[in-house]
Formats: C-alpha cells, structure tokens, sequence
C-alpha cells in the first residue's frame, strides 16, 4: 500500500508560515462550525498590518474569530457569514461582521459559478492510512468551497469526529497543498436550548400530525429540542432523519430507541444529516457510525430530494408572521440574527412529499426588555426581513393550535392566524385586518 507520510511532511507548515500565502485583497473561506481552522485564524490575525482587504467569509462559527476581533477599522479583515450563530450575530451588532443571504441548497451552485476563493481553510480529522482527511461535522458546506478555491490548508484537529458520508465527506492529500497541526482545545458544550413550557405545548399540538415511521427535520432551538424530546417520550416508532443540521433532539430520539431510519423511502438505514452542532456526546454518537451518513447541503437540502422522502416533516421556527402570512425568521426588524438557511428549502420540499408536512412554529407572544407583552402574529410588515413567502408557507403552529394555510385566500389566512395569536392581541388584529380589506363581514369575532 502507498505511504503517504513522505507527502504530509512535504505539505507540512507551521500555521504562521502556511498563512503566508494570503495576500491583500484575497478572499478568505473557513467553512463552517466546526471546520473553523483555529490555529490559521489565530496565525491569520497576527499578519494584521501588512495585509489590507482580506475578505473572510464563515458560517455558524463560535468565538473569538480572532481575524474580527483584531481589526475594528475593518481595513485589514473583513469577515462575513451566511447564517449567524450567537457570536456572529454580537459581530453583526458591533458591526464586525456582514451577512451573506443564501438558500442553502444553492451552496455549491454559489462557490462553483459566483464566488471567488482564494485561500480555503477547513479544520479536518487526522489523515487515514489512505491518504483521506474527513469534513466530520463540516461535511455539508466544506467540499463545495475547497473544491474551488485557489489554494487549500487543512488543519488537522486531533479533536474532530470521522463521519461517515453519502459523498464529498474528505479530501484526498493530493487535492491538499498545506497542511498544519497543533495542540487543540475540546470542542465546548454548543449552547443548551431548555425547552419552556409554551415550547411543550407547540411541540405537543404537533405530535398527532406525526405518525410512525416519519422521517424529520428539526432547525435549532429550544422549540426544536422540545419536539425531539415529546416524541423521544411519545409511542411513535421507526422515525427517520434527514436534516441539514444535526443537534442533540437526534440523540435524544437515538436513546429512546425512536430513531431508526429503517422506513426512510430514500438513504434507508441511515440518517441524513449536512451538519452537526451539539453537546460532546453527540459528536461522539456520530463518530464512526455506519448508521448516519453526511451529505453536502446541495444533496440533504435539494427540494426535489427531500419530496421523494414520504411523510417527510420539517418543523422549523420563526420569529414573527403577519396576518398574510409573510414569515420571518432571520431577523428582528433589520437586525440580522441568524440566517434563511434551509427553511425555505424544507417548506418546498416536504410539503412536496407524499404524507409529508412543512411547520413553522412559533410562541403567540414574546416580552421585550422592560417586560411588555407583544405579539408574534403582526398586521403587516414594514422593513422587516421576510425569510418565507407566504406562497411558500404552509403549517403554522403556537401553544394556542396549528393551521394549514395550504390554497387559503387572504380572508382565511387572516382569519386562521388571528385564532392561534394570543387571545389578548387578536381583537386589535382583527380591527387590522378590517382596515386592510381581508375580513370578511361575516367572520367570526372575537374568537376564543
């Protein structure tokens, strides 16, 4: 058998000296989550005074980025992502940070036609005896972008699970050209989303729209972690996974012995996933695991992909719908706090599946930081960033019900959201909807 070694010490640099080949005005990939090339980025920043307009670009990375927290003045690093994770969004607020609109299953079609990349960087597990080092987590938005950049440096983190993958889970030494070690920290505990009671009760109004052997998608969130752990308690069995994000609601099913994938119409035996982000133990659950299988997100979040999946059920969550149906989910007013990512994607997709259905879910009402009450269901928009189209939004949830929104007219949408609102907010929403002509005279009032 062929002995790479000779060639991984040809490759070899210290971090400092593999960064070397950035130059001023180049663009700048560190994939995503996990991927995030801690010892490039760390080697990156201190290069600060002699570069100039470095574009760097990531996606649901944790702190420090320290290429953005080294230059304020933006006129050295410039960095950007395409779905915020907590840190990101406090750069956003200190304007530290741009964001990048992307439907996620556009990915690959982005980096292969529109978007230049100069230097890749991507954390990577250790080198296997034939040459391979794995995306592990970092599977789903990792191989588009190397694939075409102009130079590659894979830092190897003693730390990364191996993934087993449907396709473009590693990178081969020969399409590598620097590779850079280093001692690493474990990777910390991923924010903890406690379900709250409202969060119970959404997930509860769910569970008799899920039957047994449906196959899911859970966004991330408390309300999402809710719903894994309803059906993890529920008599409901075989279910399936096939999801662009991978979060501990997973392995909660997996220990309740739920999560099977052994009815999946497609990828049957395994669960489908783009990326991972969760607690130690679920990185350890997918390390070297024949039963799950990582994609690119141009596979896992095609919509025509998910539509061959029966009873396919995506349940997502959102921030705020108007009554006509407008979702958003990205952004409070024109404060980016995450990103569209693959809601959108799923909406299409599982709607367009046999037995399949799409949720957006939300809590009736949420307090501001002086404590008052609003509600989540608004009259209309104004500035705000919608994520889905109310021609693209089909089942919406609250503690208060679910409704299908699926070939309703105006008046009936209006009338459907108006009933899962808090009852405190839904007679001025009907006023509101009288003034905007999509009341019918005879609709009910004041509803219960």
């Amino acid at each position: 058998m062929r002995d790479f070694r000779k060639e991984y010490m040809e490759k070899l640099r210290t971090p400092e000296g593999a960064v070397q080949v950035v130059k001023s005005g180049d663009w700048v990939d560190y994939t995503s989550s996990l991927g995030k090339p801690v010892l490039l980025d760390r080697a990156l920043a201190k290069r600060r005074d002699e570069l100039y307009d470095v574009k760097i670009r990531g996606n649901l990375i944790s702190g420090p980025i320290e290429v953005a927290e080294c230059d304020e003045s933006q006129e050295h690093f410039i960095y950007h992502t395409w779905h915020c994770s907590a840190y990101e969004r406090r750069l956003c607020d200190r304007g530290l940070c741009y964001f990048i609109p992307m439907v996620f299953h556009n990915n690959a079609a982005y980096y292969k036609y529109f978007l230049n990349v100069n230097v890749a960087m991507v954390s990577v597990s250790p080198m296997d005896r034939h040459g391979y080092f794995n995306y592990s987590v970092n599977t789903g938005v990792a191989a588009p972008i190397v694939q075409n950049a102009d130079i590659v440096i894979v830092e190897v983190n003693e730390y990364m699970p191996k993934i087993h993958g449907g396709y473009d889970e590693c990178i081969h030494i020969s399409e590598v050209d620097y590779i850079v070690e280093g001692k690493h920290e474990p990777f910390p505990e991923s924010p903890r989303y406690e379900p709250k009671s409202v969060d119970r009760q959404i997930a509860a109004n769910l569970l008799p729209y899920i039957c047994d052997g449906a196959t899911l998608q859970l966004g991330v969130g408390s309300m999402p972690n809710a719903v894994g752990e309803i059906l993890a308690e529920s008599d409901l069995k075989d279910l399936g996974m096939h999801t662009e994000l991978c979060t501990d609601a997973f392995l909660h099913l997996h220990r309740a012995g739920k999560l099977t994938n052994k009815r999946k119409t497609i990828d049957k035996g395994k669960g489908v996933f783009g990326v991972a982000i969760g607690c130690p133990e679920l990185y350890e659950w997918l390390d070297d695991n024949h039963g799950v299988a990582a994609y690119p997100l141009e596979y896992v979040n095609r919509p025509d992909v998910i539509a061959q999946i029966d009873n396919m059920v995506s349940i997502n969550s959102c921030v705020a719908v108007d009554i006509y149906g407008q979702v958003s989910s990205e952004s409070f007013g024109s404060r980016q706090i995450s990103g569209t990512g693959g809601q959108l994607d799923f909406l299409i997709g599982a709607s367009s599946a046999k037995g399949g259905k799409a949720f957006i879910c939300m809590s009736s009402t949420y307090k501001d930081k002086n404590g008052q009450l609003h509600s989540r269901v608004l009259p209309q928009f104004n500035g705000d960033i919608i994520t889905s189209p109310r021609s693209q939004v089909y089942f919406l949830a609250t503690e208060f019900g679910v409704i299908n929104m699926e070939g309703l007219s105006t008046w009936e949408r209006a009338e459907g959201l108006i009933s899962i609102a808090h009852p405190d907010f839904r007679d001025g929403l009907i006023k509101e909807s009288e003034k905007r002509k999509i009341w019918r005279r005879s609709n009910r009032r004041g509803q219960a």
